[in-house]
């Protein structure tokens, strides 16, 4: 029986005609059937259209990401592939109108709304599922009930999804991740492709896929505007939103992350305090922290401040990367980290856009850098700090081999042409690599390429742009 503040059941069959039009049109809105589709697409859709494996997709990722687009580029190509639109579904689950539902009681709602009662070969699309409660028991039974059926799942509180989905899901559930956009598909959203040509380089004595630019100038005009810019598709392609980014970002991402997604999912009380927090870690992205300091800064203390890194972590909004000595090993006490917005973009809306001379550009840059590293699976990248003496060091990042405990390449991120011209000044990244028996090290410039040998280590100087680009696009080619 249904409380007295149910929704009549014809006014939710009139809903779910309305979210699923192809059922009398055969098509998808026009105007995001012409969107340009995001890299991942190609990624994401044969997860989709493989119906012989039973296991439901979990698509996850920031807010604003294209997540729903994605979901309604991949029904459109399901209509392309003559799957018959009445075997297609989307239920938007953050609608009110369907908060006393099941999940198992909205599909069968759906078929009898699209007059479909079949129950084999259907395709079912829960968007924003981390709105209802206990969803993944929902759709695990979903999974097991129906096993000619597919299911997608969307949601934004990407890791409060992870999580459920690997504890109750084991066996049903697929994870998908949809990062913000990599400075790689920046370009190839709005066709600048022009801009960069392929080729192979030589590193450590094996082939790899890498990019030069053709205009370097252009390149980098283009890169400054993904620093400021580039996360979001909608972005790209509205100036309105470019000229608002503040209120792009407020309401649409940090209102309902901060203020409604994290407080629901995790019972945060001060709302307030966790936007204050996330404001003063986004101004001060790639910037070393310790718990001490933060806390000092702050006047939080440490055990809700671990707990807010937990929680933004969670969101997709922040990344933190620890820290190894020059021997790459591990502390025993952990002194100090860093943290990293996952998308540039964030801090400009929240402050201002940067420009190419600003103080604050460098740590925009490795900000930028380490964000196309965070969409590799299965990668833990980390930094290097040490002190001998007094002798101090530092190298930006490194990926380690852990079961060798040692490092299989190293990066000096720079915004700067200064040590292109005197690589004698880079006395850190050498004594690591000495010490490491590295014998080939890569090191960012604004506008300048080539390769040098200097006390016996070979260094690979590239553009910033030209080395984002590059680690985004091979992330693709690696995935596929």
């Amino acid at each position: 029986m249904r409380n007295s503040y149910s929704i009549p059941t014809e006014k939710i069959l009139e809903r779910l005609r309305f979210e699923n039009p192809w059922w009398k049109s055969k098509a998808i809105d026009r105007d995001i059937a012409q969107m340009p589709r995001r890299l991942y697409f190609d990624l994401f859709i044969p997860h989709v259209e493989d119906i012989t494996l039973k296991r439901a997709i979990i698509l996850m990722g920031p807010r604003r990401v294209g997540k729903t687009v994605m979901i309604q580029h991949a029904i459109h190509q399901l209509l392309e592939n003559g799957i018959h639109p009445q075997k297609i579904c989307f239920i938007g689950i953050d609608n009110p109108i369907y908060i006393h539902l099941g999940l198992e009681e909205l599909y069968e709602l759906a078929r009898k709304a699209s007059g479909n009662e079949d129950i084999t070969g259907n395709y079912v699309f829960f968007d924003e599922i981390q709105y209802l409660k206990d969803w993944e028991r929902h759709l695990k039974v979903l999974v097991d009930s129906y096993p000619k059926t597919k299911f997608i799942a969307s949601g934004s509180a990407a890791a409060a999804l992870r999580l459920k989905s690997s504890e109750s899901g084991a066996g049903r559930f697929h994870d998908f991740l949809l990062p913000p956009l990599t400075f790689h598909e920046f370009l190839h959203l709005q066709d600048l492709q022009t801009l960069i040509r392929p080729h192979i380089t030589l590193y450590k004595g094996k082939e790899f896929p890498f990019y030069s630019a053709l205009d370097i100038k252009e390149l980098n005009h283009q890169f400054l505007n993904y620093v400021n810019y580039g996360g979001y598709p909608e972005v790209i392609f509205s100036e309105t939103i470019r000229q608002d980014m503040p209120r792009f970002i407020k309401n649409d991402i940090i209102d309902k992350v901060l203020l409604r997604d994290l407080p629901s999912l995790y019972g945060i009380r001060d709302v307030q305090e966790l936007n204050r927090f996330f404001a003063y870690l986004a101004y001060h992205t790639g910037r070393e922290f310790s718990l001490e300091k933060m806390a000092k800064e702050s006047g939080l203390e440490k055990g809700l401040l671990k707990r807010y890194m937990e929680y933004l972590e969670a969101a997709f909004l922040i990344k933190v990367v620890h820290k190894v000595n020059d021997n790459s090993k591990h502390f025993k006490r952990v002194t100090g980290f860093k943290i990293y917005l996952t998308n540039p973009s964030l801090r400009t809306a929240l402050f201002s856009p940067v420009t190419p001379t600003d103080d604050e550009i460098g740590n925009l840059v490795e900000t930028a850098i380490f964000a196309q590293w965070m969409h590799r699976e299965n990668i833990e990248l980390y930094y290097a700090k040490w002190k001998n003496g007094r002798m101090a060091g530092e190298v930006d990042m490194i990926q380690i081999d852990e079961k060798k405990l040692k490092p299989y390449w190293c990066l000096e991120i720079k915004w700067s042409n200064r040590y292109f011209e005197k690589p004698n000044e880079l006395k850190s990244l050498f004594e690591f690599c000495d010490k490491n028996n590295l014998s080939n090290a890569i090191v960012t410039t604004i506008d300048k390429e080539g390769t040098y040998t200097y006390s016996g280590i070979e260094l690979n100087f590239y553009p910033a742009s030209v080395y984002t680009y590059t680690v985004g696009a091979n992330t693709i080619k690696i995935r596929q």
